[in-house]
């Protein structure tokens, strides 16, 4: 584990922005305490909102764990882990504030992470087999147009963007949460602003060992966890970091982390598969609702989440200026005041029409 552990918190590295939605008056169509919580003669009553669901893969088929919680008919979020290779657990912080908002939610976790089917076959992780894979678990989980929020935090922003520039039609609302478009400009972000923002020696010292590949190496961890990922990942100290966030840490699979992400804390390079990604110039095409998430001590750079909002015909940005890249922990008042708002008019919007 110890040997890993740089790559698995580098998987926070993959993206967040937050100003709150304009205040619009919501009119509220939440079930009740009863229906939100009522599972009987549903398909997963019996595991309490689990279901195992049957993907099929170029490679053969395999299942993928989800969990529902709650019931609303016109509300119902999915939930995409960062990564690549976390889990879900990073969200169960969502359990304080979703239900009581009257909102169905589903963890979910991606082919090769912790609860779902792990196979060996590297060809498997790639960006299309996972909006196919997303595609899968949705009619799976029977959401639709009328229902269907995507959510994706890290990672999971770059997969919810693909996934709404192929399947857009099937969404009511996205959520990008801490992920820019850009990994040429998360790299750059990392380089020119985080970098500097360090002790000069202690750059050095990890840029040093990243040049010689000795990731494996306790002083990489020992320099950057109180210079980096205490001011940039989750700005708590390490100590206090919440259960959620540490076991995910542990159930992080790093070979599909490597694969895509790389090694590197600052930023996507080597022979990532995810190092070129961009999708700057398509965020004009997505037409559906969506909220762009960001803060101001994230590793991405929040100002860009900002205007990515701007380029979406019907986007909005949400900052959290107390937060980093896992904002809905650092920042959980901002977040969740913003993320429920945004769900809950885009909701009272088409009631109304």
């Amino acid at each position: 584990m110890k040997t890993i552990l740089a790559v698995s918190l580098a998987s926070l590295l993959i993206s967040q922005s937050c100003t709150a939605p304009a205040d619009k008056t919501v009119t509220e169509t939440n079930p009740t305490l009863t229906e939100y919580h009522n599972y009987d003669g549903s398909g997963d009553q019996l595991s309490g909102g689990v279901k195992m669901i049957k993907i099929a893969t170029p490679k053969g088929d395999y299942n993928v764990w989800t969990k529902r919680v709650g019931n609303n008919p016109t509300m119902k979020v999915l939930l995409l882990h960062g990564g690549p290779g976390g889990t879900h657990e990073a969200f169960e912080c969502f359990d304080s504030y979703l239900p009581k908002e009257g909102i169905e939610y589903y963890y979910y976790d991606q082919l090769g992470s912790h609860y779902s089917d792990q196979p060996n076959d590297t060809s498997l992780w790639n960006t299309a087999r996972f909006v196919e894979e997303v595609e899968q678990v949705r009619k799976a989980l029977n959401l639709n147009k009328d229902n269907f929020y995507l959510l994706g935090h890290s990672w999971g922003g770059i997969l919810a963007m693909e996934y709404a520039l192929k399947y857009q039609e099937n969404l009511k609302g996205l959520i990008i949460s801490n992920m820019v478009a850009s990994v040429p400009a998360y790299n750059k972000y990392a380089e020119e602003v985080l970098g500097p923002q360090m002790d000069p020696n202690v750059l050095a010292e990890i840029k040093k060992i990243e040049a010689n590949n000795d990731f494996a190496n306790p002083r990489y961890m020992e320099l950057l966890m109180p210079n980096f990922y205490t001011k940039h990942a989750l700005r708590m100290p390490v100590e206090k970091w919440p259960d959620p966030v540490n076991r995910m840490f542990e159930h992080l699979n790093s070979t599909v982390y490597i694969q895509m992400q790389g090694y590197s804390e600052f930023g996507i390079t080597g022979d990532a598969s995810l190092k070129n990604w961009d999708r700057s110039a398509d965020l004009p095409k997505i037409k559906v609702p969506t909220l762009t998430i960001g803060a101001e001590h994230d590793t991405m750079d929040p100002e860009y989440m900002k205007w990515m909002a701007s380029q979406m015909p019907l986007g909005q940005n949400l900052y959290c200026p107390n937060g980093s890249h896992m904002a809905m922990y650092d920042d959980q008042d901002t977040y969740f005041k913003g993320l429920t708002k945004f769900i809950k008019e885009v909701d009272a919007k088409a009631n109304s029409n």
